[in-house]
Parts: C-alpha cells; sequence; structure tokens
C-alpha cells in the first residue's frame, strides 16, 4: 500500500468523522485540530475505523498526530512491519 492509497483512505475517514469538512482542504500537511477542528472523540472515532480500514492497530504509546501526514506515515509502518 502507498501513502497516497493511506491518505485517500483517511480522508474518507475523517469525512465521516467530520462530514462537514471539505475533503478539498485535506492535505499531508492539515493539522488535525487546528485546519480540521479533530476533538479528543473525533480522534478516537478516527483511530478505530482506521484500525479498522487498515487492519492495524495503533500502540498506546504513540506519538501525538499533528498532521495528516504523520498519521499516514504512522499507519504505512504499522502495516508494513
Amino acid at each position: 500500500m502507498t501513502r497516497e492509497n493511506v491518505f485517500e483512505g483517511l480522508k474518507e475517514i475523517l469525512s465521516g468523522v467530520k462530514p462537514k469538512l471539505d475533503q478539498s482542504k485535506i492535505s499531508y500537511e492539515s493539522k488535525l485540530v487546528n485546519d480540521l477542528g479533530i476533538d479528543s472523540l473525533s480522534m478516537l472515532l478516527l483511530s478505530l475505523a482506521a484500525e479498522n480500514k487498515f487492519n492495524m492497530q495503533f500502540d498506546p504509546q504513540a506519538p501525538v498526530f499533528v498532521t495528516v501526514g504523520d498519521v499516514c506515515d504512522y499507519i504505512l509502518k504499522a502495516i508494513s512491519n
């Protein structure tokens, strides 16, 4: 799976978590909190949906994700192990 595939999957998930979010405004550099309005509940929903979609699990000790690109990179690393 490529970074672009993961990114497109995350955009779909983000649209489900935040239905009013304009997908065309989501980029790798988009800040989850400041740009996309992701709060703790939205982050939990995003995490659960990503785990299901990409058949992986987030480590409870995972770093704090700032951007969409951070999440993409973490998922790529998790599914390649």
